[in-house]
């Protein structure tokens, strides 16, 4: 093992998932370090290994996935939050993708398709997928108007998606209220600005709308719905005329 990467122990594990957050511009409003450092203290996490920051990204990508290989993890997910145009007044958009079809199926995932820039997270599960390791990636946005403020909202959002991938409950009380105090610490600083006002108002309309949109059935959905109306008249067409014949 490289001198990079110090283990003070190794834990017997059955069946791990490893799950990541990197800070920088991948932890908009600390979105994810919050969501992480909740479970941790959660679930009572111990260090076990650490490893030094400042190394080359390949370098430190071969030794997080060497060791992760060593380790025998079967799930790699990382968390991320993102600033984007949504309103601190609605639920946080969490999105969630993978590059394996089957683990994309398995998990009610979408397919990785970004193409462009990236950072370590983009880095970290590429050399995951080198290596056949299985990983997922899970992004809360986060409000850009309240960018500085950490968002327990955006953390709340992350471990109740994460909830639903691993299957697993996560007790998240403490985290929902953070998020009700952060909401209406937002709306009271907000609400001496009109036109911060106006435009939160114009972010909620929009959302409102995409929310509407997203309980309708999609044009594929509704194709698929008539196709098979249309076989299933047709067979009880076909079924009618035997009778008749008879």
């Amino acid at each position: 093992m490289s001198e990079e990467l110090l283990v003070a122990s190794r834990p017997e594990l059955e069946h791990p998932i490893l799950i990541a957050a990197f800070r920088g511009w991948n932890d908009g409003g600390q979105g994810a370090s919050l969501a992480t450092g909740y479970l941790a203290k959660l679930w009572d996490a111990r260090r076990f290994a650490e490893i030094e920051p400042n190394l080359r990204w390949r370098t430190f990508t071969d030794l997080i996935v060497g060791f992760l290989k060593e380790l025998q993890i079967e799930l790699i997910i990382s968390l991320g939050s993102l600033l984007a145009d949504v309103p601190h007044t609605r639920p946080c958009p969490v999105t969630g993708s993978a590059s394996d079809p089957e683990l994309v199926e398995r998990l009610g995932l979408s397919a990785s398709r970004y193409e462009g820039p990236t950072g370590i997270v983009g880095v970290l599960h590429d050399a995951c997928r080198e290596a056949d390791l299985p990983s997922a990636s899970l992004w809360a946005a986060v409000p850009h108007y309240v960018s500085l403020t950490p968002s327990p909202k955006a953390a709340l959002a992350l471990c109740e998606r994460l909830a639903d991938v691993i299957g697993a409950p996560i007790d998240t009380t403490e985290l929902g209220e953070a998020a009700e105090n952060y909401s209406e610490q937002v709306s009271e600083a907000v609400a001496a600005d009109p036109d911060t006002a106006a435009y939160i108002e114009e972010l909620e309309q929009r959302a409102d709308t995409l929310a509407e949109e997203a309980d309708l059935p999609s044009g594929d959905a509704l194709a698929a719905e008539l196709t098979q109306f249309l076989r299933d008249r047709e067979r009880d067409n076909g079924d009618d005329d035997v009778a008749r014949g008879q």
